[in-house]
């Protein structure tokens, strides 16, 4: 079964695979307004150094593990330590990846019905950010429309699943994240454009370090952590399908640069027409679906702005959903014995059947609540809050403290030999990152995301 495993055909195939898996609605949506509550500029950089600190070391290893074993996050802990513990671990990432998408894909689906309504000129029906508030709510409180685009989402993302590795989800990733680059810039130069706009700019690049508090870095280490898709299986599973001769510290390094200059982009380009029509930049979830929509309505070229946001939206969310069903389906072809076909099909209908309940939280399901949360706030807490920071941190805890460093410092050095040869600094700084400070502050994330912390 290993040798017909299939493979990305191109390190870039790769590269933009797994940069689409980390660049997803946490970029486009959640970046810009956690940098708005928090002052901006200084953020940014509080939040690049988490990056180093955490995000890189981690993905280096969860990367790793799967191209070491060259198979999905319960294979590939079994393969390594011959433990059910830690196949257990390796469940907990496909159990995530699997409740994830099921409500990620009912937000996905509303990027999706607002490329719709943007196209349609929707939004120059209103003039107050309160009217297209009350927009969004009642499409929301369409049971039609949120099941409808959740449908038409999780579609999309079997059908390029369903192709496979090279014809599917690197080939769709050749495709979406040039086009969502290109669109992203188009974007930033028209925001650049705006009168006004040299506020938002200022906004994001001069630090204001009043602003940061201690809530302030504990957010910036949550989403270092969240960004990059660790603790899912997702990076794993991608990992799983590279060559021995693929190079991981500088592949996980593009990935890291990728993620974050796309998230800087996205916010040039919120800010700049934000700042420039004299909106709120801290407006909080509530940025994307309800104060853009206005903004769109208030700058020249707004129609054409708003179909190109919500395409480059739908487009980041499609790619990290593919990277989610994928773990689930490489579990299933991996370990069960199932053909890639059957697994797309009858995970990726079980997904949206559990996506369901998540888009009726808003509408007719409104009032059921289960420890004080809706079922969609119910699923986001416990994969979000729970399952991840705890599979980032066993990640880290199993390649600094459980596989052998000498092994894994072999197992490393495949394919970049000349990199630790030219700065043999690397191996010990990574091992220390990887060992002591990640751990510690995943960790902190974790206690945070439950609410025990900040």
């Amino acid at each position: 079964m290993e040798q017909q495993r299939e493979q990305w055909s191109s390190k870039i195939g790769f590269i933009l695979a797994a940069a689409g898996s980390a660049i997803g609605l946490g970029n486009i949506w959640k970046f810009p307004y956690i940098a708005g509550e928090n002052g901006g500029a200084a953020f940014i950089f509080i939040y690049l150094i988490c990056i180093a600190i955490i995000g890189l070391p981690v993905l280096i290893g969860e990367i790793l593990i799967g191209r070491t074993t060259q198979l999905n996050p319960v294979g590939a802990f079994k393969k390594l330590s011959g433990s059910s513990f830690w196949s257990a671990i390796g469940g907990m990432g496909v159990i995530a990846g699997f409740a994830i998408l099921s409500f990620y894909g009912v937000v996905a689906g509303w990027s999706m019905g607002y490329f719709v309504e943007s196209v349609r000129g929707s939004f120059f029906d209103y003039t107050e950010v309160s009217g297209v508030g009350e927009h969004f709510n009642s499409l929301t409180a369409n049971v039609f429309w949120g099941i409808g685009f959740l449908a038409l989402f999780m579609f999309t993302t079997m059908i390029i699943v369903y192709a496979g590795v090279q014809k599917g989800i690197e080939r769709g990733s050749k495709i979406l994240m040039p086009v969502l680059f290109i669109i992203l810039l188009i974007l930033m130069f028209i925001g650049i454009s705006l009168e006004g706009s040299s506020k938002g700019l200022s906004f994001l690049f001069e630090p204001d370090w009043g602003n940061v508090t201690g809530h302030s870095v504990l957010v910036a280490l949550g989403h270092a952590f969240f960004t990059l898709s660790l603790g899912m299986g997702a990076m794993m599973t991608y990992g799983s399908y590279m060559s021995k001769k693929d190079n991981v510290p500088v592949a996980a390094l593009q990935i890291v640069f990728l993620d974050t200059i796309i998230a800087i982009i996205a916010g040039v380009c919120i800010f700049t027409v934000v700042f420039a029509t004299n909106q709120d930049p801290a407006a909080g979830p509530g940025l994307i679906f309800q104060t853009l929509p206005i903004v769109f309505t208030q700058m020249p070229g707004g129609y054409l702005f708003s179909i190109l946001f919500f395409l480059l939206l739908t487009i980041a969310a499609l790619t990290s959903a593919i990277s989610l069903l994928e773990v689930v389906v490489a579990y299933f072809v991996d370990e069960r014995g199932w053909n890639r076909h059957r697994a797309v099909i009858v995970f990726g209908s079980i997904i949206f059947l559990l996506g369901v309940p998540c888009a009726l939280s808003y509408n007719v399901m409104s009032d059921v609540k289960l420890f004080g949360l809706n079922f969609f706030d119910l699923i986001d807490f416990i994969a979000s809050n729970i399952l991840l920071p705890l599979g980032g941190l066993f990640i880290a805890v199993f390649v600094g403290w459980v596989w052998g460093f000498d092994k894994v410092v072999v197992t490393l050095k495949e394919g970049a030999e000349k990199l630790f040869e030219k700065h043999a600094w690397l191996m010990p700084t990574w091992k220390i990152f990887l060992k002591y400070f990640a751990p510690i502050l995943i960790f902190i994330v974790f206690l945070s995301s439950i609410g025990l912390l900040g």
